[in-house]
């Protein structure tokens, strides 16, 4: 018996990706009636998002769904191209999947703009109701739910003068594009005066522009501090190597981008996030209505500090701050 309905939809039927646009484990175009098919967009591939990924591919192993077995798994990457994101969310729409799920902001945004009926499970989005995905986060309405990662800036702010105590000006870099890195940046703005810290933004429209936009602050700010911009964590390197060159210590937004040369970062576990998405998955695929299950917004935060990455910034990590620390990278 199939664990639920297939969302037939002729208007997609004659859509297709002329795009490269990332991997498919199988074709949505075969299944049989015990099977259930998934299909994933993602907007770009970098170490966060591919956790939420794996943590829901695991979680729904976990559930009982296996490629072996009765799961039909398709996922794309937008390879950060936002209409790229389009084309896929079209091609998902004609291929009538049990259940789309969106990782991050566009590539939600890009799916619920072509459905109001395939249920529809975003992760990593950052304010799903400032991106109009959903009415509310306690009743999402219509086909929408799934999992934030608001991040938590105010506490970030005060990570950076804990370790950099003299920081009176923060650069921070990111797509003014990108709806929830506006959404990030006006919360900043909001945390910054209130700790009485300027902001410094540098704005870049792709990857391409990163290393110009983490140049244009040299000499402006105190820190860089790069939140969960989609744009950004792509070429996050460029910004490191500038941070590296002047001297200036360079934070974030999310925990994998420590792992990769930030200093420091209190963020949430994507891949807990990805389990947190399989999970809404499998209601959805045993009945339940999307639109009625809430915004999920995890509250675990892990700090990771990257010792190794200070020091080549010319930052000695505190002690009072290593002692909180999950994890230190040395």
């Amino acid at each position: 018996m199939r664990l639920s309905p297939k969302h037939l939809l002729p208007i997609a039927a004659a859509l297709s990706l002329t795009v490269t646009t990332g991997c498919s484990t199988n074709s949505t175009e075969t299944t049989d009636s015990d099977t259930v098919t998934i299909a994933v967009t993602q907007i770009v591939e970098h170490p966060s998002l591919d956790a939420v990924r794996d943590g829901l591919k695991a979680e729904l192993e976990a559930k009982g769904y296996t490629e072996s077995d009765n799961l039909n798994w398709d996922w794309q990457s937008a390879q950060g191209s936002t209409s790229t994101a389009t084309q896929i969310a079209q091609k998902f729409v004609g291929d009538a999947p049990d259940v789309i799920v969106a990782i991050s902001t566009p590539s939600a945004q890009a799916v619920a703009s072509s459905t109001q009926d395939i249920p529809i499970i975003f992760s990593a989005v950052t304010d799903p109701i400032d991106a109009k995905l959903v009415a509310t986060a306690e009743a999402p309405g219509g086909n929408v739910t799934g999992v934030s990662d608001l991040t938590p800036v105010a506490e970030h702010l005060e990570l950076i003068q804990k370790i950099v105590p003299t920081t009176k000006t923060v650069g921070v870099i990111y797509n003014a594009g990108e709806s929830n890195s506006v959404s990030l940046f006006k919360l900043l703005q909001a945390a910054a005066k209130d700790q009485g810290i300027s902001l410094e933004e540098a704005t870049a429209n792709n990857s391409a522009g990163v290393s110009t936009a983490a140049e244009s602050l040299v000499g402006k700010v105190d820190a860089i501090y790069v939140p969960t911009d989609n744009t950004v964590a792509s070429a996050l390197e460029a910004v490191l190597q500038v941070g590296i060159e002047n001297q200036l210590p360079v934070f974030a937004g999310d925990n994998d981008s420590v792992e990769r040369g930030a200093i420091a970062s209190l963020s949430f576990d994507y891949g807990a996030i990805g389990t947190d998405t399989g999970a809404l998955v499998d209601q959805v695929l045993k009945g339940a209505n999307p639109g009625e299950l809430p915004v999920v917004y995890p509250t675990t935060l892990e700090l990771v500090v990257n010792k190794g990455a200070a020091s080549q910034m010319g930052i000695e990590v505190p002690e009072t701050v290593l002692s909180e620390a999950k994890t230190i990278i040395e």
